[in-house]
């Protein structure tokens, strides 16, 4: 593991009960990065389910979103400063993810334009996609105030 769940910490300003990654299996600069999440039965959003017990859609979005923030905030130019969802250009859902799945999370950079720019990505539980989404981001022209 490249990074672990304290050195996520350190990048990006997400905190429990909104950290959805555990880790950073493969980085490569201004390019890509394959992060994962555990999924449990213990989480928050599975708990407050009645019906089923299934990772909602949005989360998968935020968990993308997340480890783009880490591809984004690991780079020399925008390093110490704070990256936000811009808008989903597109999102395709194949299945749901359930409690005990580790869902495999891969992001590739493909344009930057000053603080803005587009991901795309790819959530997978062993082999098999189970979601495709390009997001939009937006990095915060200044550094984030210190605790």
């Amino acid at each position: 593991m490249l990074l672990n769940v304290q050195q996520i910490a350190d990048l990006i300003p997400n905190r429990y009960p909104i950290a959805w990654i555990d880790g950073v299996m493969d980085f490569i600069p201004d390019q890509s990065i394959t992060a994962f999440k555990n999924v449990t039965i213990n989480e928050r959003f599975i708990q407050g389910r009645k019906d089923e017990k299934v990772v909602p859609n949005i989360f998968l979005i935020e968990m993308l979103a997340q480890a783009a923030s880490i591809l984004i905030l690991k780079s020399p130019k925008f390093a110490h400063k704070t990256a936000y969802l811009g808008g989903i250009h597109s999102a395709r859902f194949k299945r749901s993810v359930e409690p005990g799945e580790k869902i495999e999370l891969s992001i590739l950079l493909t344009k930057v334009r000053e603080n803005m720019g587009v991901v795309d990505c790819t959530a997978a539980v062993g082999e098999e996609e189970i979601c495709h989404a390009q997001l939009l981001f937006v990095v915060s022209p200044e550094e984030p105030a210190v605790d």
